[in-house]
């Protein structure tokens, strides 16, 4: 079981460091192609790109007869509606966080981003799941506001709108990690990732059809920005995300996942030339500090912290 954790582990900082990378492709596409046209096309090229495997996955399951505790058919009906609303919260995500790299800059949004590290204990608690947040939670709640503060406004009271979209979106990513965790113990991990894909990209791409007029026409250029975000971010970076989670905690997930505000930032400053003003690296490390106070009784190895998150 240990190992089977150490290599969940490896899969989602493999995870962190891929989205972390496309925070620079995003930051590109914005540029050149509508949001939600492409947010379509990245994910249903996602889906076309494991859908073959999650079939033969369905197919040879069923024909052995295990399936694992979990309910037989590639999905099963009683989780549609489950399928259905991961793929709606990833579509909501998607599209906030796309329009948002319009106007602000990829670590930026990257760092930004990685707050539903401190909304996902918040979440499940208002949700019922836990207990009421310990004080930690609170002081990295606080932590976080103050240093998205620093990098959004530079110490100057004027959030950037793609700031703001970007802020929204970490709401939708939480709850999809949340939903992905409860998710993939009831629903084969193909099947699942292939599922919220399509219904992710048909979702996208018809708002985009009808919100934006002309927007496929720079398809055809951007085939290599479409080809990374589909195969790589999407169709490896979502499925090793959902594989990780099967077997890792969900602190584990989020520490380690919180390591995606980092490549982004490395991403911007690397390939974009983004660079960020003193004040804003100070913000970048407390946004930093409190992602991993949310999480700091597992980080120092407290028991109890860690049979809450394994139960």
């Amino acid at each position: 079981m240990r190992k089977q954790r150490v290599w969940a582990d490896l899969a989602l900082l493999l995870v962190a460091l891929i989205w972390g990378v496309s925070f620079v492709i995003q930051r590109i596409a914005a540029a050149e192609m509508q949001a939600y046209v492409f947010n379509g096309m990245r994910f249903l090229i996602g889906a076309l790109a494991i859908l073959p495997f999650a079939w033969m996955r369905a197919r040879s399951r069923l024909g052995s007869g295990t399936t694992g505790g979990k309910t037989a058919g590639f999905i099963p009906k009683r989780y549609l509606p489950g399928v259905v609303l991961t793929g709606l919260l990833l579509a909501s995500g998607s599209a906030l966080q796309q329009v948002g790299l319009a106007y602000t800059t990829a670590s930026n949004a990257g760092f930004i981003t990685g707050l539903y590290v401190v909304l996902i204990p918040i979440f499940l608690t208002f949700g019922g799941r836990r207990r009421v947040p310990r004080l930690t939670i609170w002081m990295a709640a606080f932590l976080s506001a103050l240093g998205l503060y620093f990098l959004s406004t530079g110490g100057h009271l004027q959030f950037n709108q793609g700031d703001l979209l970007v802020m929204l979106s970490a709401g939708f990513w939480a709850c999809h990690v949340i939903l992905i965790d409860w998710m993939v113990q009831r629903v084969e991990v193909m099947q699942l990732a292939a599922g919220q894909y399509i219904v992710c990209g048909l979702v996208s791409l018809c708002l985009g059809l009808y919100l934006e007029p002309g927007a496929l026409k720079p398809v055809v250029s951007s085939w290599w920005l479409l080809a990374y975000m589909g195969i790589i971010s999407v169709g490896v970076g979502y499925t090793l995300q959902a594989a990780g989670q099967r077997v890792a905690p969900p602190a584990d997930t989020a520490i380690i996942l919180s390591m995606e505000a980092v490549f982004a930032a490395l991403g911007g400053w690397l390939f974009l030339g983004e660079n960020l003003a003193p004040l804003q690296i100070l913000g970048c490390g407390i946004i930093l500090l409190g992602m991993l106070l949310a999480q700091s009784d597992v980080i120092l190895g407290r028991r109890q912290a860690v049979l809450e998150a394994e139960g």
